[in-house]
């Protein structure tokens, strides 16, 4: 019997955390039998998709700015509609090509808005299949929220129309999807709560460091690494700290980090032993983002969150929130920190002792392939 193939769209327009986080589900599919194909329309992130995900790549589009007000290609350009046909018209075509039995959108409807050009011509295609797949959306625990109005009801109108599940990567216990989607009741029947999708635990840890301070995808970190690099200056020298300032800061930042870097602090564009590194640190300093809480999350690490709040973002200032409330983190506004601001508040993070092992459902990528297997037998029939 051939494996049930998975088409599974991901878009990542700023930092790299939806990649990471799909990849992870990828990889877990593939575990489980199923024969995946990711879609990936951002630009190219180093080790993901993971090994064993074939993959296509539309033509990058990426956020033309921190407030997602624009996309623009991966030339910098603003898109047009002719890039925008371009784009569907591919899109359509691997769809046709690898006739799936489930496909995943990640994000969509509840997000990636400006991808409609798109997205809406392949629910329309698949709509129009004899043989139609499973569909499902593939969403983190806490939502941005919208103040647009009517923005949620035509969420839903779509949801009910093309999805048959909303997976919600989060412990209900946590989170809970009507927290920051108030019409989440009226599709209640299709939500299903997969867990966390944390990475597997660290097997091992490959250097030693008192402060690991990480900035996601890069993009827009470059104001925490800087402060951090201040920060290390202000403490003792015996303190170790490693820097990752992610694969997409631009490369004359990173240069001028590395020539300010004093004795004790490394620097690092990506590290694939995250995991590692975070489980032998006295202490995390990072924003609040899905992926890299989730990491930190299953190392158990003491950790100091600064949330990205750019252009209305309330996401992360929601988690980091959350998790100052249950005693596993602490928490610095991003507006007005300072290096002596930040150094005092290492200071008396070291101080603490390690946090409790949390009680949350951290096998979000297993619980979500479990949930894809279980609704798909029987499900697809011919149409009449």
């Amino acid at each position: 019997m051939s494996s049930p193939r998975v088409l599974f769209y991901v878009q990542h327009l700023l930092g790299i955390g939806h990649l990471a986080r799909a990849s992870r589900i990828a990889e877990a599919l593939i575990r489980r039998d199923f024969d995946v194909t990711m879609v990936t329309g951002g630009t190219p992130v180093p080790g993901f998709p993971g090994d064993g995900v074939k993959t296509i790549a539309l033509p990058p589009v990426t956020a033309g700015d921190k407030g997602f007000s624009g996309l623009v290609d991966g030339e910098g350009r603003a898109v047009t509609a002719a890039f925008q046909e371009h784009r569907r018209d591919l899109l359509l075509e691997i769809y046709r090509r690898v006739v799936p039995e489930v496909v995943i959108i990640e994000a969509f409807p509840f997000g990636r808005r400006q991808m409609r050009f798109e997205l809406l011509p392949l629910l329309a295609e698949i709509a129009a299949s004899d043989r139609p797949p499973l569909v499902a959306t593939s969403l983190r625990d806490i939502l941005q929220e919208r103040l647009k109005p009517g923005r949620a009801e035509e969420t839903v109108e779509i949801v009910k129309n093309h999805f048959d599940l909303v997976l919600v990567h989060g412990d209900p216990g946590f989170a809970r999807i009507e927290e920051t989607f108030p019409l989440a009741g009226e599709i209640s029947g299709k939500v299903v709560y997969t867990g966390l999708v944390a990475p597997p635990r660290p097997t091992g840890v490959p250097e030693k460091f008192d402060v690991v301070v990480s900035a996601g995808g890069g993009a827009v970190g470059s104001a925490l690494i800087g402060a951090a690099l201040a920060a290390a200056k202000l403490l003792p020298n015996a303190l170790r700290w490693c820097l990752v300032t992610g694969p997409n800061l631009p490369q004359a930042d990173f240069d001028a980090f590395a020539a300010a870097a004093p004795p004790g602090v490394s620097l690092f564009r990506f590290r694939r032993d995250f995991g590692g590194l975070l489980a032998g640190a006295r202490l995390s300093i990072s924003q609040a983002g899905y992926n890299t809480v989730c990491d930190i999350l299953r190392a158990g690490c003491a950790c100091l969150l600064v949330p990205f709040t750019a252009g209305g973002e309330t996401e992360q200032r929601m988690r980091a929130a959350r998790l100052e409330e249950l005693d596993l983190a602490g928490v610095l506004p991003e507006e007005g920190i300072t290096p002596e601001l930040l150094a005092a508040k290492v200071g008396a993070m070291l101080a603490r002792p390690k946090p409790a092992i949390p009680p949350l459902d951290l096998d979000g990528a297993a619980g979500t392939a479990r949930t894809i297997e279980e609704r798909l037998p029987g499900r697809r029939s011919s149409k009449v």
